[in-house]
């Protein structure tokens, strides 16, 4: 089956893009056998089975037919079932396609015991066909149909043999076509197979990540230009643990018939134009002149209109029809209060146009933006379209889908890495560069009253200050959740019976004005003041050394020397008070106190005591966004020793 990546529901334009076009739209499935341009494969024998898993792959074969008419995906899997084990993990099989682009034939439903095949495909009422919308709960609804046939009868020993073929066909995308292939089996496969062609002389670039092998160019019967890949006996690679996306992408391989980036960002363009032209008598303009009558500052204009996008329309994916990367009208959008991150886009660029604030949408990628400038050019790199706006030179970014923000700093740049503005004239990729964090996103000070002695119950508080994006997600947690849930979570989040610690009261504020949301818990800590036997007095340790997760190990493979990434940008703070009996007298601190480098992290530890108050301090700063190979195996050792290195408090003899 031809890879297809995950797409997080806001933008199905990726999925319209690894959409191949299809011949005939259908909402039931077909039944026969393969085209002619298919090359069907016997069944090669099976692996060994020592140390295979459960369910064992024999044939995973891999066709594709790109055309400007109308793309063609022919998909087979053959796997035998090795132990009891694997028979859960095949209880059915299903299909899932988009009607109004895609059609799906399917050629084969075998088990195959020894001499015998059982058709499972003989009896068509036993292919169960419907609309799940599965992610309607996730305020998603794709149109897509499944069909899904239970395996009867399926024993230990079987071979089960599984055959489709996916067209599919989307004028808007203008005969463009993408395909992408990966090894996605465990163990040994019998045989892997790809095989891509497309008319020849067309223009279609690809490109296989480490790991994949190397595909070779001929002609095929047809005189089409064919790109194949045909292993056997072949282990797909594993990415390399702790590696940043774009060294983990491995084992894949991707065709495109987009010459380039620019080309996409054209083809888009006309979409988020005519999607956001409003009428001059439109309630969205009376949004917008109620925003300018407040401020001419074009910075503060755009926070405004991303607030009323925010606020006044909620988040609700369609990717039905042309819903799937085509934008709704920004007028259908605010009379219907709902839309995508397409139609919130649409009505940010139509408030922002009639507000006179320079802005372009925005192609990017959630979670997967790491390395996009190194694949072929294709609207599969991108699952998600934000706005861009400029003022003086300087570049603000507005995601309409977000909820919450209420601070102009929630438009610093996002964590995308990549972007393509989509411009009439076109444009390439940028880079987006997210900026140092300056405060800490999360701040936690405990306090312990032990002001009246070493064997009472100490009163505590825990104050916990969240900043930024953190903030806004407290904000939007609390206003949806019941108080008496919230308050419960972090009482049993901080409550500890191992250390004593026992939370009452849980109480926030917000703080909007800087951007912060702090949370107060009060509650008492029984305190183990411990003997120390060596020195005969009574110690209370406040923490274990402060330092980041080491580095894992690296098994032998694709990428092996890349770097770690680095949880960046990210900064924490964590502080410990301890007020102590008799003013202090005679209380000594031990604990780190400065600043040191690891891992790519800037750790400042503080130490002391002030009056009758011993404080530990240590701020975590992430300041690279990742290190080498070679500096993560130096760093495990400088981890291993401030992990070694205590805080504690020390009572007088």
């Amino acid at each position: 089956m031809p890879l297809r990546l995950t797409f997080a529901a806001c933008l199905a334009l990726l999925a319209a893009a690894l959409a191949p076009p299809a011949l005939a739209s259908a909402d039931q499935p077909l039944y026969g056998p393969p085209a002619a341009w298919v090359d069907v494969a016997p069944i090669p024998p099976p692996p060994a089975e020592e140390g295979a898993p459960a369910n064992q792959v024999l044939l995973d074969d891999h066709q594709s037919r790109l055309d400007p008419a109308g793309d063609a995906f022919y998909v087979r899997r053959v796997i035998k079932i090795l132990k009891p084990e694997g028979l859960a993990g095949v209880k059915s099989l299903s299909v899932l396609w988009s009607p109004d682009t895609e059609s799906i034939t399917f050629h084969t439903l075998n088990i195959i015991r020894g001499d015998q095949t059982i058709d499972l495909l003989a009896d068509r009422k036993a292919v169960l066909v419907l609309r799940r919308e599965t992610n309607l709960e996730q305020a998603s609804l794709d149109g897509r149909i499944t069909a899904s046939r239970q395996v009867d009868g399926l024993q230990t020993g079987d071979i089960l043999d599984f055959s489709y073929t996916r067209t599919r066909s989307d004028p808007v995308l203008q005969g463009h076509s993408f395909d992408a292939e990966g090894m996605a089996f465990s163990g040994t496969a019998g045989r892997y197979r790809v095989v891509v062609s497309w008319p020849k002389g067309d223009p279609v670039a690809w490109k296989a990540t480490p790991g994949y092998g190397a595909p070779v160019i001929t002609t095929d019967k047809d005189g089409r230009t064919k790109l194949s890949l045909d292993k056997t006996l072949i282990q797909a690679p594993k990415p390399p643990v702790g590696a940043p996306l774009r060294f983990r992408r491995v084992g894949l391989m991707e065709i495109t018939s987009y010459q380039s980036w620019n080309e996409i960002s054209k083809l888009m363009a006309p979409l988020y134009a005519k999607a956001s032209d409003i009428s001059k008598t439109s309630p969205i303009k009376a949004e917008a002149d109620a925003i300018a009558a407040k401020t001419s500052d074009p910075v503060a204009r755009a926070f405004a209109a991303l607030q009323v996008v925010e606020d006044k329309t909620r988040y609700f994916f369609l990717g039905m029809g042309e819903g799937g990367y085509v934008p709704a009208n920004a007028e259908d959008t605010w009379a219907r209060r709902f839309g995508d991150c397409k139609a919130k886009t649409a009505l940010l660029l139509a408030l922002l146009k009639n507000l006179n604030v320079d802005a372009e949408p925005v192609l990017v990628s959630l979670g997967a933006g790491d390395g996009i400038d190194e694949l072929p050019p294709s609207l599969a790199a991108f699952n998600h379209v934000i706005v861009r706006v400029k003022v003086k030179g300087q570049s603000y970014w507005l995601d309409g889908t977000r909820t919450g923000d209420t601070n102009p700093q929630a438009m610093h740049a996002p964590p995308h890495k990549w972007g393509l503005p989509v411009r009439a004239q076109g444009a390439t990729l940028e880079q987006i560069v997210e900026p140092q964090i300056n405060i800490p996103t999360v701040s936690t000070i405990t306090r312990l009253d032990a002001s009246k002695g070493l064997e009472t119950l100490a009163p505590a508080k825990i104050t916990i200050v969240y900043s930024g994006i953190l903030a806004t997600q407290m904000r939007s947690t609390v206003a949806r959740t019941p108080r008496a849930d919230v308050e419960r979570t972090f009482r049993q989040t901080f409550s500890n019976a191992a250390t004593g610690m026992e939370i009452e009261q849980v109480a926030w504020r917000d703080d909007d004005a800087r951007d912060l949301f702090i949370v107060e818990l009060t509650g008492t800590d029984d305190m183990d003041w411990r003997k120390n036997e060596d020195l005969n007095v009574r110690e209370y340790r406040v923490s274990t050394g402060a330092a980041p997760r080491p580095f894992p190990r690296r098994d032998p493979g694709p990428n092996q020397d890349a770097p770690f990434a680095i949880g960046y940008p990210s900064f924490t703070r964590s502080r410990t008070e301890i007020v102590l009996p008799n003013g202090g007298q005679g209380f000594t601190v031990r604990g780190p106190t400065g600043v040191t480098h690891v891992a790519g992290v800037e750790i400042t530890s503080g130490t002391g005591i002030q009056g009758d108050v011993a404080s530990f301090t240590v701020d975590q700063h992430a300041i690279t966004p990742e290190i080498s190979a070679a500096d993560a195996d130096a760093a495990n050792r400088e981890i291993r020793k401030l992990r070694d290195v205590d805080s504690l408090v020390r009572a007088p003899a």
